[in-house]
């Protein structure tokens, strides 16, 4: 297999902005004292204009965004003491097919009854209906399906995307109820967040806080460097009320310690089993100390090795170069024992056993396969801040920007990689295996809430009937937040007793998933034979609150709008 090196990166370890490079990079790691001594010492490479600027922005990207302003009073109508949505088609979320006509009542923030009341093509009896409502919504030809779970999102920071109003409206207005932060932002901020939108306070969805093993302002624990350390914190942590632990690749003796203590204290967890970390730790010995929910691949291909213990990485591997770090781990993809062998089977069966749960975030990467559609999205125009597309192009100093110059061969790789994974997760979920969706937007071109329905078309090309895919999305998720707590799930299937978090689209999704994008699907009008954009989510609504999802993107798109006048119009593709 030949290696990818162009002349830069075979001369990158000579040169002194590699020294930049790895300082930024590593910015939550270094302070910014230290930062600024490394590019001070960095020659003369960099104007002094181009140094200011790359500290004036990791000091932006360490910054959590503004919290959400209240919720407004035409913001959301409810919740009622009597709601009753008429004559929809349900998709229940359990992976059963669509039934309809239905009429759901909710009495304030809950489902009571979910009643057949009639047949297709057939006039309602209006005598069998439930009784009126305090304030109804007629369905009639529309979908209902329950709200989506994000299992993988980050608000942003000061820099990218400085108000969390943003994301939250976006992922609002794609029909995402409930979100898993890992982490959301700074601790202290996100449950804040989580407690205000428990509330509904603000317009953002259902937040579960996950945080990463030594956060937390008040800590005085120290660094987490031994087991002991470990349960410390993750008591702490479950004192301050966060929900869950976002782990990377700590020691093996480090992980057993905050998953035992995560367990036994009903919180959950979560791992990106970092590149730096995969050969101490793959992902089913992490399974084996306890771990219950990946997100990504990261370790999955290296517990199927057949000739390797590590990834044979080229000579001039460095992980802090993120081309190199992105660009060589699709390399992997025939380093692995074949679909259907038996060390592949003998994988799925023991995750199994485990109930484990894969959150694949297959979108995070999805530009890494066609780097030019993802840049020219339809959606970035309208709903995609300047500075967020600052964030998005090639940068040596922003995490995921880094198609430096990115290669037909990368995109093959890629591919490759992405047909053995979607393999792999698709042979999971046939043997009973729980798949979820998430997105990890922010990053990569991916826009919050977007990013979210693309995962949900990624997974339909894996081999997923779309039904499949909002079980994930929906039962599945909600699954992935309650297990731990050892509690029934609250939400994730349109079933009397649980909340009133659900989605209504005027399209049929099942037919196609792209109706829930918010810029919509084209289709041709056979009578006036133009095309035409149908779909977009019509109405979000959680804890029985009825929300505009067309106005929610409104505010979006206002606020880029305000943005583009204060920065100037969005730099598309204006390379120098």
């Amino acid at each position: 297999m030949k290696n990818f090196q162009t002349v830069e990166e075979k001369n990158m370890n000579k040169s002194v902005n590699n020294k930049i490079e790895k300082a930024i990079f590593h910015m939550r790691k270094y302070t910014l004292i230290l930062l600024s001594i490394i590019i001070s010492a960095s020659g003369q490479q960099l104007t002094s204009q181009k140094k200011k600027e790359i500290i004036e922005v990791q000091k932006l990207s360490s910054k959590g965004p503004n919290a959400a302003p209240n919720r407004k009073k035409d913001e959301g109508k409810g919740p009622y003491k009597r709601l009753v949505i008429r004559g929809g088609t349900v998709i229940d979320g359990t992976g059963g097919p669509p039934r309809g006509p239905m009429d759901i009542v909710i009495e304030n923030n809950k489902i009571v009854k979910v009643q057949n009341v009639g047949y297709p093509g057939i006039p309602i009896n209006e005598s069998k209906r439930p009784e009126k409502g305090d304030y109804e919504i007629d369905a009639s030809g529309m979908y209902i399906l329950p709200g989506f779970v994000d299992l993988h999102i980050h608000s942003g920071n000061q820099f990218k995307a400085p108000d969390a109003e943003y994301t939250y409206k976006l992922w609002m207005a794609h029909g995402i109820t409930t979100v898993r932060g890992v982490a959301l932002g700074p601790t202290e901020w996100a449950l804040n967040e989580k407690e205000r939108s428990a509330k509904n306070e603000i317009v953002a969805p259902r937040i579960y806080v996950y945080d990463r093993p030594g956060n937390g302002a008040d800590w005085k624990g120290g660094p987490i460097n031994d087991p002991e350390t470990a349960k410390k914190w993750v008591r702490y942590a479950k004192k301050k009320g966060i929900d869950g632990l976002k782990l990377t690749s700590p020691r093996p003796q480090i992980m057993k310690a905050l998953l035992d203590e995560a367990n036994a204290n009903k919180m959950g967890s979560v791992a990106h089993l970092a590149q730096i970390g995969v050969a101490d730790m793959n992902l089913i010995d992490a399974a084996r100390l306890g771990l219950k929910n990946q997100t990504h691949f990261y370790g999955l291909f290296e517990a199927l090795y057949k000739n390797n213990d590590v990834q044979p990485w080229p000579y001039d591997m460095n992980y802090n170069n993120e081309q190199h770090r992105f660009g060589q781990v699709a390399r992997q993809w025939n380093l692995i024992h074949e679909k259907g062998s038996p060390e592949w089977k003998a994988l799925i069966d023991e995750l199994l056993k485990y109930n484990f749960i894969i959150d694949p975030t297959m979108t995070a990467y999805v530009a890494t396969r066609d780097v030019m559609r993802a840049q020219t999205a339809v959606w970035h125009e309208k709903y995609t801040l300047p500075s967020l597309w600052d964030y998005y192009i090639p940068s040596r100093y922003n995490h995921g920007a880094y198609y430096f110059d990115w290669t037909t061969a990368d995109e093959v790789a890629w591919k490759n990689f992405y047909r053995v994974w979607m393999s792999f997760l698709n042979d999971y979920k046939n043997a009973g295996g729980r798949v979820t969706v998430s997105s990890d937007a922010g990053y990569t071109y991916n826009l919050f809430g977007f990013s979210s329905i693309e995962e949900m078309e990624l997974l339909q090309e894996a081999g997923f009937h779309p039904l499949e895919v909002f079980r994930g999305a929906t039962k599945h998720g909600a699954e992935a937040i309650f297990e731990p707590k050892g509690e029934d799930i609250q939400f994730g299937v349109i079933r009397p007793g649980l909340m009133a978090d659900l989605v209504v689209i005027g399209e049929n999704p099942v037919e196609n998933i792209k109706v829930l994008y918010g810029t919509g699907a084209v289709r041709l009008n056979n009578e006036t034979a133009e095309a035409e954009l149908v779909g977009g989510v019509l109405y979000t609504i959680k804890d029985g609150i009825i929300y505009d999802a067309k106005q929610l993107l409104k505010d979006v798109e206002m606020m880029v709008k305000e943005q583009k006048k204060e920065r100037g119009n969005l730099k598309k593709l204006d390379w120098k």
